[in-house]
């Protein structure tokens, strides 16, 4: 069943909207939105069991796809572009599988359409063990949370989804169903993998990163024959954190030609 999804939106013109990672939430994206604003309409959804939208015990790639579906209708949104980072991604990716006169483009910010074994548990780890107190301080927590998390995770990057509420702190992520679809989570969707999605698309991935590695190429192409793929250096997997204006500008472009292209 969709859920109704939080949401914040800015500027004028062509919508556009942007689907944030795993822990992340709609705000993380807000300087790439403000960049964006000036010549788009841009749609910070929050997904469900993250930030202020609701919960669900189900988190399959097909569902969080019908969430933005919902908000294109409810929005009466025309052929939206649709940005999706990591989890994003693969919500954006199913989206314009299944419903691809909903869309008019995608921006997928490296994922692929293909399985991670093991992607998320140490964070969910890391952050389902952590102590939140009312008498701790962010600081301490952070550092705490640093010492449980690899070397490729950013503490800082989780730190935004911690909120004081009700006097002590907690997390604005729904981290059980978060372990308990673990498996969805990491995996695409196989009915998909047999549909196509003929739209303007393009892939933005890390040099530094292996999410979106060289043999990935292959299948993407096969899903999504229209895909530009692109990468930028010194970038890990979050590429808004690490390049924002060269993901910026990557961005633009694509948004810049496919908005010429298409029919409105």
């Amino acid at each position: 069943m969709p859920i109704k999804l939080a949401f914040e939106a800015i500027g004028e013109g062509p919508p556009v909207v942007i689907l944030h990672g795993l822990f992340g939430a709609g705000c993380n994206w807000m300087p790439v939105a403000e960049s964006l604003a000036a010549r788009y309409r841009v749609y910070l959804p929050d997904a469900r069991n993250h930030g202020g939208s609701p919960w669900s015990e189900t988190m399959a790639y097909n569902d969080m796809a019908l969430d933005v579906k919902v908000l294109i209708e409810s929005e009466q949104l025309q052929r939206p572009f649709i940005v999706g980072h990591s989890m994003g991604g693969k919500t954006a990716m199913a989206l314009a599988l299944e419903h691809p006169d909903s869309i008019g483009g995608l921006a997928v910010i490296d994922i692929a359409p293909e399985s991670y074994v093991g992607q998320f548990s140490s964070y969910v780890s890391a952050m389902r063990s952590l102590g939140l107190a009312a008498e701790s301080t962010r600081r301490q927590l952070r550092e705490v949370l640093a010492g449980g998390l690899g070397p490729r995770v950013s503490e800082d990057f989780l730190m935004q989804s911690l909120r004081r509420h009700h006097h002590r702190f907690d997390w604005r992520i729904n981290l059980l169903a978060t372990a308990l679809c673990s498996q969805d989570l990491c995996s695409f969707p196989v009915a998909l993998l047999d549909e196509r999605y003929q739209g303007p698309a393009l892939f933005l991935s890390g040099e530094e990163s292996d999410y979106l590695r060289p043999e990935s190429r292959p299948r993407i192409l096969e899903l999504f024959p229209d895909a530009q793929l692109e990468r930028i250096p010194d970038a890990g997997h979050w590429l808004h954190a690490d390049q924002p204006e060269a993901l910026l500008c990557g961005l633009q472009e694509w948004l810049a030609d496919a908005s010429a292209l298409a029919p409105r």
